[in-house]
């Protein structure tokens, strides 16, 4: 039996709302699903498995029959999907009532449930959420109940609010293949056995690395799985280094180099990092200009002429700030990086102060 494991399609999201690329990315959801889709027609793949949250809150009438009609599109393989934490089943759900093409089977039960393929010798296990939050240990009580050759279970969780899952019991269920849903980063369990896909798509700026789906194979010899990376983007964190030579204009330079060394589809978040001059002023929202720049953080401290600014400002608040760091430290406060960064946290405070009372 040859299936997809695919989970957190997260339909109806739009990532980074309000940014230049986010008009995109909601489309893009929906665009990688039907690549996926196309996979599965092109290899007569059996069984599309889809662990949790094909939506990203309650789907609407319209697009339940947009996906529908997309499934229906596929002349072999059978689609069997719960519903997850985002896209549980409310009281009026249109999951409830929704009339879905012959070859999706969803398993939208609050407890386990069953359905079964002769003709691929399989079955598939599988509860949905109800409600936001299911605390209960659900999977760790489940076991395959041996209708088929093979048998398989789908799951939604892993954290104490969305049904907490216990690896060991897991392991011992029975199970030839678990497809897990819920952790956004793919992560094997189980090497070839237990795994969760991942997102399809990422779609929050924590969602690094690549993402794609799950593609196997169970046969008498056993499970074979490989993990495919499919997204159209990814979510990179880059660190640019600044010294003590750079403008905001250099700056901006080297982001733009360093984000050109990635595929420019990509979305960044950007750390500044090191030690800049203290004439120097990073406008960061002046930076966001060269390409999908998700957020640009400023971690640089500023370098200060110590010996300079304590005789400039003998007496006051910000000449005994500078004398107490030289006192309390060995002489030379540069030379203690954790005493560096708290004097010129502490400076750059003063001095804002300062020069907005001036």
């Amino acid at each position: 039996m040859r299936f997809i494991h695919i989970a957190d399609v997260h339909l109806g999201a739009e990532p980074d709302a309000g940014k230049a690329y986010s008009e995109e990315r909601a489309g893009e959801l929906w665009e990688t699903l039907e690549r996926v889709l196309k996979v599965c027609e092109k290899e007569q793949t059996d069984l599309l498995l889809i662990a949790g949250d094909l939506f990203h809150r309650q789907p609407l009438l319209r697009e339940l029959k947009e996906v529908n009609y997309l499934f229906s599109e596929l002349t072999h393989t059978q689609v069997v999907l719960i519903a997850g934490n985002h896209d549980y089943i409310r009281k009026d759900s249109h999951y409830r009532t929704f009339q879905w093409a012959e070859n999706v089977q969803p398993l939208f039960e609050s407890r386990m449930n069953c359905v079964e393929f002769p003709e691929f010798q399989t079955s598939v296990y599988g509860l949905s959420y109800h409600s936001r939050e299911i605390r209960e240990p659900l999977y760790d009580r489940c076991g395959a109940g041996g209708r088929q050759k093979y048998e398989v279970l789908l799951a939604h969780g892993g954290d104490e609010k969305h049904i907490p899952i216990d690896r060991k019991a897991l392991a011992k269920s029975g199970f030839d293949y678990i497809a897990l849903g819920h952790i956004h980063k793919p992560q094997v369990l189980e090497q070839d056995r237990i795994i969760y896909a991942g997102a399809l798509e990422p779609v929050d700026q924590n969602d690094v690395g690549p993402h794609g789906f799950v593609q196997g194979e169970i046969t008498d010899r056993g499970v074979r799985t490989k993990w495919v990376p499919f997204a159209e983007r990814e979510y990179i964190h880059l660190k640019v280094r600044v010294d003590e030579s750079d403008t905001a204009g250099s700056v901006r330079k080297k982001v733009g180099k360093l984000k050109d060394k990635y595929d420019n589809k990509n979305i960044f978040k950007i750390v500044l990092v090191g030690i800049r001059g203290a004439d120097v002023s990073l406008d960061c929202g002046r930076m966001d200009d060269v390409g999908n720049i998700l957020e640009i953080v400023d971690e640089t401290r500023r370098k200060y002429d110590l010996e300079r600014l304590a005789r400039e400002n003998s007496g006051n608040l910000i000449g005994r700030f500078i004398e107490e760091f030289d006192s309390a430290g060995s002489g030379d406060v540069a030379a203690d990086s954790l005493e560096e960064q708290a004097l010129s946290e502490g400076l750059e405070v003063l001095l804002d102060h300062k020069v907005s009372r001036e």
